[in-house]
């Protein structure tokens, strides 16, 4: 039987402090304890001769809460202990990772401490996805406090946002707009009525009014919203008004629906066709449509993903990003490093990393073709180029092996001239 990885143990001891934490039932022996000294209290108050006799009968009822308390408590400690073991252990503590052990660098050149200025507006982006505009602001007025006086400190003025004209509204050319920040404050507006008080008209008013970007990105936004509404609306007032509800969900659909009949007929069918299964919609087959738990969380994103795009700007936060691929790299990185030093050679690759780094399917951007043939990774240099059996290879590869003269394909029996080659964009 294979030992079980630091990170495997870790998550064993996990659950069993989970499962103790929930087996515990010192929470019900305290709240007995409190309604036994409850009761006495009111017995006593209603007839003080008791006291005597009620203080008596309390002694071993309590006695036996309070070392039934005790035993749970000593079975979660124990508990707690083994995990907090199995937590110093694990190679992913990050007091073990990074505890004495310097961070892999290039000829302990840093290149990000000479690209301040997307630094700067990767934070001040980054705190207005967030919705954390006050600090956003704060980190701004420090930014241009800064340059103010470095350009000249005899001038500088105790207000950074005074420095200079404009400055209140574009303080430093690496930093988002006033305009950027009015709009993440329009879009985290729309949000907080979204998922706050379930009111989906700002959103779609917003999409109406981005209707001609929105359709030209063939998105279907508005829909969306749209159809949220007309479930919200079927589900919105009390249960012993479900007559009320349906009728006001027609009338919302013959209003709203009848732009979207051409696109999305069949949807405005289903939604049309479920109000003859009012009676039982969770059996029928449109229960999807009306009870999806994520409805509003999906359009939420959906919504939020649509809205940066138009800012043309990306769905996550470019530093969380860097910042969460950076960390899954880490590990790998410090291991290599090691591994350098120990065996005394120079890490020399410039803008690639030495090594694979395996990140999530959602972090990964950009195409990359390497060459079946060279083992070296495409560039504009040296581009992929496809033959016409529909094998690709890169150019260089091409002009090696076909040399002006025409060649056979290294993985199938076609023969092909150089010319014949087309460039391909991944």
């Amino acid at each position: 039987m294979a030992t079980p990885t630091p990170m495997e143990a870790l998550q064993k001891e996990h659950e069993r402090l989970l499962k103790r934490l929930k087996g515990a039932q010192s929470l019900k022996h305290v709240q007995s304890t409190i309604d036994l000294l409850q009761s006495a209290r009111d017995t006593i108050a209603a007839d003080p001769g008791q006291t005597v006799l009620t203080m008596a009968k309390l002694q071993n009822p309590i006695k036996s809460s309070f070392d039934s308390v005790n035993d749970n408590l000593k079975e979660v400690h124990s508990g707690l202990n083994k995990y907090t073991k199995a937590l110093d252990k694990s190679a992913f503590c990050p007091l073990q990772l990074f505890k004495d052990r310097p961070l892999p660098s290039t000829n302990d050149h840093d290149a990000l401490s000479e690209q301040d200025t997307l630094i700067n507006r990767a934070i001040a982006m980054h705190l207005l996805r967030e919705g954390q505009f006050s600090v956003a602001a704060s980190f701004l007025s420090e930014i241009s406090e800064r340059k103010s006086l470095q350009s000249d400190p005899e001038t500088s003025t105790t207000d950074p946002m005074a420095s200079s004209p404009g400055s209140a509204n574009n303080i430093l050319d690496e930093v988002p707009s006033s305009e950027i920040r009015k709009e993440f404050a329009s879009m985290y507006y729309i949000l907080h009525e979204m998922k706050e008080n379930n009111n989906l008209l700002p959103a779609i008013e917003w999409s109406r009014e981005n209707r001609e970007a929105l359709e030209a990105r063939g998105s279907n936004l508005e829909f969306e919203l749209c159809r949220l509404q007309f479930v919200w609306i079927f589900h919105g007032k009390s249960h012993d008004q479900s007559i009320r509800n349906r009728e006001d969900a027609i009338a919302y659909a013959r209003r709203e629906f009848q732009g979207f009949m051409p696109r999305y007929l069949r949807e405005v069918q289903q939604l049309i066709g479920a109000m003859a299964f009012c009676p039982n919609l969770r059996g029928s087959p449109y229960a999807s449509i009306f009870n999806n738990i994520s409805a509003w969380d999906d359009v939420a994103q959906f919504f939020t993903r649509e809205f940066c795009s138009l800012l043309g700007l990306s769905a996550d936060s470019p530093l969380y990003v860097a910042t969460t691929a950076g960390a899954i790299a880490l590990p790998t990185l410090l291991k290599l490093q090691t591994i350098m030093k120990a065996k005394r050679t120079e890490w020399t690759s410039e803008n690639e990393l030495p090594v694979e780094i395996s990140l999530p399917p959602s972090y990964l951007f950009h195409s990359i073709f390497v060459c079946p043939v060279s083992k070296e990774q495409a560039t504009d240099e040296n581009p992929p180029m496809m033959m016409p059996c529909g094998h690709v290879i890169a150019e260089e590869s091409l002009r090696r092996l076909g040399k002006g003269n025409r060649f056979k394909c290294p993985y199938c029996p076609s023969e092909s001239h150089p010319r014949d080659a087309r460039k391909i964009f991944l």
